[in-house]
């Protein structure tokens, strides 16, 4: 095959039709083009894919504050709008899955957790250490007690907490940085109603202290080695 030839297929001549489209029609050709592309987005978002970040430092330093999140919402069923029902899910929040979920007291506000424990368990936390029917459960791989003041020691139920068997279709969720973590054990564990997704993918990461109005050093602290990585 010669090089005219190979050419022709890979370069598609231009539709007539479109060549001869007056201004108004490419307009429009070009807003319907868009309303799909839109549409779709639109789609995507809502029942696949969705971005969301991480303001806080509760999940240091499984996730840091300044990581931009993909979450899959298909895997738990993605909420239809406006009727507020749930589609059919792969599957039910696990032990150990880090969920994104409506904060229970201000539903406004997405959270991000570590459920740690399902409908049925029974949790306790004694002497910060954390127990699931009975079984002692570490911390996660990057996960920490960072003696943070955010909840004091006095505060009981961030060093010691339960025993409480979680409600069916809920789940008990807990920050990895432990000490610095509002979560289940003060506000109680979240229904199937709020769960959005699950934390999939680290699709952008920067230090979020650093200013806007400084831009070389904003630059200079994007976490290059962070981007693309997957959560768990």
């Amino acid at each position: 095959m010669d090089w005219k030839t190979l050419k022709k297929k890979l370069i598609k001549e231009p539709d007539p039709k479109k060549k001869n489209m007056t201004f108004k029609e490419k307009v429009i050709d070009n807003i319907k083009g868009f309303g799909w592309a839109l549409i779709v987005a639109l789609l995507i978002k809502t029942f696949i894919i969705e971005a969301t970040t991480v303001p806080t430092g509760s999940m240091e330093d499984t996730i840091l504050p300044g990581d931009f999140l993909f979450i899959n919402k298909f895997i738990y069923g993605a909420t239809v709008p406006f009727i507020n029902k749930k589609l059919p899910s792969l599957r039910k929040p696990r032990r150990g899955d880090i969920v994104v979920f409506k904060y229970p007291v201000d539903p406004s506000l997405n959270f991000v957790k570590r459920c740690v424990a399902v409908g049925g368990d029974t949790v306790q936390v004694i002497n910060k250490n954390l127990y699931i029917n009975g079984k002692f459960v570490p911390l996660p791989r990057y996960g920490k007690h960072s003696d943070n003041r955010i909840y004091p020691a006095e505060v009981t139920p961030r060093d010691n907490f339960g025993p409480f068997v979680v409600p069916a279709n809920h789940y008990f969720m807990m920050g990895d940085n432990r000490d610095n973590s509002n979560d289940s054990r003060f506000w109680g564990p979240v229904p199937d109603s709020l769960i959005r997704g699950e934390a999939l993918i680290i699709y952008w990461s920067w230090n979020k202290e650093i200013p806007f109005w400084e831009p070389i050093r904003k630059v200079s602290s994007i976490r290059w080695r962070r981007i693309g990585k997957f959560v768990h």
